[in-house]
C-alpha cells in the first residue's frame, strides 16, 4: 500500500477506532432488526404460506452475524483506500428498514421495494469499494448474494401471502 493510496491518518489507534466504529454501526443495525422481527418469525411469519426453498430459522442468526462482521470490515478496508462511504451508510439504512417493513409491519410488497433497492446499493457499494479496494468489494460478495436469495424469497412470500 504506497502512502499515496491509504487514507490520512487512516494506521494507528484511529484506523482501529473506525474500524470498530463501522462494524458496532453494523451490529446495531443487526439489534435494530432483532427488535423487528421478536415475536413476528414465531408469529405471522410461522404461519405464512413459503416457498420450498425458505431456510430454516436458525440459520439467519449465524449468516447475519457473519455478514454484518463482513460488512463492517469491507466498509474499513475502502474506507482505508479512501473510497466515499456514502452509499456503504445507504445500503445500510435500507438493511435496517427492510426488516421492521417486511417482519413488523408485515408488509410484503413493499417490503419487497424495499429489498430491491437495498440490491441495487449494495452492488453500487461494490462498485464505488472495487475502484479503490478490491478486498472491500469482494467480501461484500456473500452480502450480495444472501440479498439476492432474500430477495426471492421476499418475492415468493409476496406472492403466496
Amino acid at each position: 500500500m504506497s502512502a499515496s493510496t491509504v487514507r490520512h491518518g487512516s494506521s494507528g489507534a484511529r484506523s482501529w477506532l473506525v474500524l470498530v466504529g463501522l462494524v458496532a454501526a453494523c451490529f446495531a443495525v443487526a439489534a435494530l432488526g432483532g427488535l423487528a422481527t421478536a415475536g413476528n418469525v414465531d408469529g405471522w411469519y410461522a404461519s405464512a404460506d413459503k416457498p420450498g426453498f425458505t431456510p430454516p430459522n436458525w440459520l439467519f442468526g449465524p449468516v447475519w452475524s457473519v455478514l454484518y462482521l463482513l460488512i463492517g470490515v469491507a466498509g474499513w478496508l475502502a474506507w482505508r483506500r479512501g473510497a466515499p462511504l456514502l452509499v456503504w451508510w445507504v445500503q445500510l439504512a435500507l438493511n435496517l428498514a427492510w426488516t421492521p417493513v417486511f417482519f413488523g409491519a408485515e408488509l410484503l410488497w413493499p417490503g419487497l421495494a424495499v429489498i430491491v433497492a437495498l440490491d441495487v446499493a449494495v452492488v453500487a457499494t461494490i462498485v464505488v469499494f472495487a475502484r479503490r479496494s478490491r478486498a472491500a468489494a469482494v467480501l461484500l460478495a456473500p452480502y450480495l448474494g444472501w440479498i439476492l436469495f432474500a430477495t426471492a424469497l421476499n418475492l415468493r412470500l409476496a406472492q403466496l401471502n
